[in-house]
């Protein structure tokens, strides 16, 4: 019978991993030496996306699909598990959280389905064998994004209750950060009590961003990248006057003034 694609990959998988046979690289990686080209990876499918390369989408979501073949042949070797084991598994997860899909239940909206959806895995984590110790931050992964993970971690306080009734008082809040920062700038300079201020205040905007409902993420790679495109304005103008060969700041102010009047004309 002929062999389907995937059991092609992970045969492919399996003679890299050969101790005899194998590549070296692939053979020396372990679940944490190769996590990190793992989000690599997810990082490179993002980017496919955000630039519209359709034809680089499907390349790196294949490099994606390689990385979750590599982590379950190391499990297989170690006995945890096989690459069946992780589809079986989001199968029946995809069944279990759409039941307005696969059963009677039924969602008015997708904001309604996303409540539906957290309340089925808040059921899932109470469910677990460690559900006497569980806790509403349980499983918000390490290694995201701090901005994600900040804006995670909120949603899960704010599904018992623990969240700001409403924004102003968010707004009052990153006022009083703004002045902590300051405070420890003109009293103290330690260098980590500054840091940890600067973090409380981004923490807190990243609560008004989830309050409003705008993805924290997001919006501060959108601005990042508002930012990179004027900064690319403002330099390709310098270098056309000969007479700003050496600008000031004053100069490069006045033209980023310039570049940001031209972008909303």
């Amino acid at each position: 019978m002929k062999k389907s694609n995937i059991d092609k990959l992970l045969d492919i998988m399996l003679a890299l991993r050969n101790p005899d046979s194998g590549c070296p690289w692939d053979v020396e990686q372990t679940f944490q030496s190769i996590s990190p080209y793992t989000i690599e990876e997810a990082y490179e499918v993002a980017d496919a996306i955000e630039r519209s390369d359709i034809e680089g989408l499907k390349d790196e979501l294949g490099d994606l699909l390689f990385q979750v073949i590599f982590h379950s042949e190391i499990a297989k070797e170690e006995g945890h598990f096989v690459f069946n084991d992780v589809v079986v598994g989001i199968i029946d997860k995809m069944v279990r959280r759409h039941p307005h899909v696969f059963s009677e239940a039924s969602v008015r909206s997708s904001e309604a389905q996303s409540v539906a959806w957290e309340d089925i895995k808040a059921r899932e984590r109470l469910n677990t064998s460690n559900s006497r110790k569980s806790s509403a931050m349980s499983d918000v992964p390490l290694a995201f994004p701090a901005l994600m993970r900040a804006q995670k971690l909120q949603k899960r306080a704010a599904r018992i209750g623990f969240d700001w009734p409403t924004t102003e008082g968010i707004l009052e809040k990153i006022d009083e950060e703004i002045l902590e920062v300051k405070d420890e700038l003109l009293n103290t300079s330690n260098h980590e009590r500054v840091e940890e201020e600067i973090g409380d205040l981004l923490f807190v905007c990243v609560n008004l961003a989830r309050k409003l409902n705008v993805d924290a993420e997001i919006a501060l790679k959108r601005a990042s990248k508002k930012f990179e495109r004027r900064f690319r304005a403002m330099e390709s103008i310098l270098m056309e006057n000969e007479n700003l060969k050496k600008p000031t700041l004053e100069d490069m102010e006045r033209i980023w003034t310039e570049v940001k009047k031209l972008e909303k004309t």
